[in-house]
């Protein structure tokens, strides 16, 4: 069966083309979160063009919360209008095309430089642009497969597409970055195309890699996966929007759904923050080198894409809820790991001078991270699922993306309000550091208070 172009339906799932291309999705937009947000980009742009770490936590906070507001103020109305024209590809090119090109001009960032206003612009219409990409593939994935296999479908998507983040980060670490003060990279290898170790080059190449990476692998999405079947749009763009104004007033009276959504919007808002945050406090707290933050990445990649897998075995063997709230508690306990650890403290008990207890209690930290991020998020999809009827699912998503991106921008500005706070207090730009990504352990401990009033099912039922 040919695939392209075809009109998905529930009772029918798709081809097993249709199911990769899908899967592939996930493999395409993870060098975004891997190279950009987490392990190379951001702590380049915090170590090495802006002025001081602390500033640079500061201005990514400032880029990345901006973009969870241009999401905050226009989801729900393009939620609703998706729901009413039908297919998702449309969105998903278009904001692809916008994320695409805000990676693209992160080359731009150069050592040092005064005016970082491209760069922060870049910033926030990258994240702008591939979260929403994400919003609509998410919507597509409950035409794909019985509700029995969702869990398992969202897990293996998740962990396949650690996989490609930690390929996409062996390249970068392996063949194109080496330290400033070095000629080979981690490899041994001179950088490819002569990328100049002393200009960053490398580090700054994982915008244009991400952008080309991006580019291709969505490809086999766009041909094979299905596509919900063009709806007459004449008056349903306004019926959607009454509908969605509807859901939204009579949505606190649905105390699982409810107290689902708040929880979900809590704990993804930290992690994204705990991921977007960890290189850049590594690099300023414990002084770590891209190379270090690089070898940090890999773990938590193969980690997370382990975790994904075996977080959709133990969804369908016991439910999403319980990979939920097991996650989330790991999440807590690797937070305070985090925050309590510096070149000579874990768990705020002094080491000796020299030691490597903290750099290792750090990689032990960002593996526990990788594992536990990766289970969540993908039993996230499927204990939404559980919350509606099966007619209301893809509304539904639509309010998972609503709710989970309309305060995205919480975890950033809290943590860029609390570090510009604490540096104006005149604290040392380490103390800043760690006290500032403290609201990510709020949001966390926020979240398992609401889990216990969410219902969940076993997905095999």
């Amino acid at each position: 069966m040919n695939d392209v172009g075809a009109a998905a339906h529930q009772d029918t799932p798709a081809s097993k083309r249709g199911i990769w291309g899908w899967i592939f999705f996930d493999w395409a937009t993870q060098p975004f979160h891997t190279l950009i947000f987490t392990f190379v980009f951001a702590p380049y742009f915090a170590a090495y063009v802006a002025p001081d770490p602390a500033k640079g936590q500061e201005l990514w906070g400032l880029a990345t919360g901006i973009g969870g507001l241009l999401i905050a103020f226009t989801s729900p109305v393009l939620g609703a209008v998706a729901d009413a024209v039908g297919p998702r590809k449309p969105f998903i090119f278009a904001f692809s095309v916008i994320g695409v090109i805000a990676c693209a001009a992160l080359w731009f960032a150069t050592p040092g430089m005064e005016n970082m206003t491209l760069i922060l612009v870049a910033i926030a219409f990258g994240v702008f642009g591939m979260e929403y990409a994400a919003v609509f593939n998410n919507a597509m994935m409950p035409y794909l497969v019985p509700r029995s296999e969702l869990g398992r479908l969202s897990g293996s998507a998740w962990g396949f597409g650690y996989v490609g983040g930690l390929l996409s980060l062996v390249l970068v670490l392996g063949f194109m970055s080496a330290p400033p003060d070095a000629t080979h990279t981690l490899l041994g290898f001179e950088p490819i195309f002569g990328l100049d170790p002393a200009q960053h080059e490398g580090d700054r190449a994982s915008g244009p890699l991400t952008a080309l990476w991006y580019i291709v692998f969505v490809l086999p999405m766009f041909l094979f996966t299905p596509d919900q079947p063009r709806n007459n749009v004449s008056g349903a763009v306004g019926t959607a929007l009454r509908r969605l104004w509807q859901t939204l007033r009579t949505l606190p009276k649905q105390r699982s759904y409810f107290s689902f959504l708040m929880s979900s919007m809590l704990y993804r808002d930290a992690l994204n923050a705990l991921y977007a945050f960890g290189g850049i406090y590594a690099a300023g707290v414990l002084n770590w080198t891209i190379v270090q933050i690089g070898i940090f990445g890999i773990i938590a990649a193969l980690t997370g894409a382990i975790g994904a897998w075996l977080g959709g075995l133990a969804d369908k063997a016991f439910g999403p809820k319980s990979v939920v709230v097991g996650s989330a508690l790991i999440l807590v306990l690797c937070c305070l790991l985090v925050i309590s650890t510096t070149n000579d403290e874990i768990l705020f008990i002094e080491v000796g001078e020299g030691s490597t207890l903290p750099t290792l209690a750090f990689y032990i930290a960002g593996a526990f991270i990788g594992a536990a991020g990766g289970s969540i998020q993908a039993s996230s999809r499927t204990l939404l699922v559980d919350q509606v009827p099966r007619e209301r699912v893809t509304e539904a998503f639509g309010l998972f993306a609503l709710s989970g991106k309309a305060t995205s921008f919480i975890g950033p500005l809290s943590i860029a309000a609390m570090t510009a706070w604490m540096t104006s207090q005149a604290f040392s730009p380490e103390t800043a550091q760690r006290v500032g990504v403290a609201p990510i352990l709020v949001l966390f401990i926020a979240s398992l208070v609401l889990l216990p009033f969410v219902r969940g099912e076993k997905g095999s039922a």
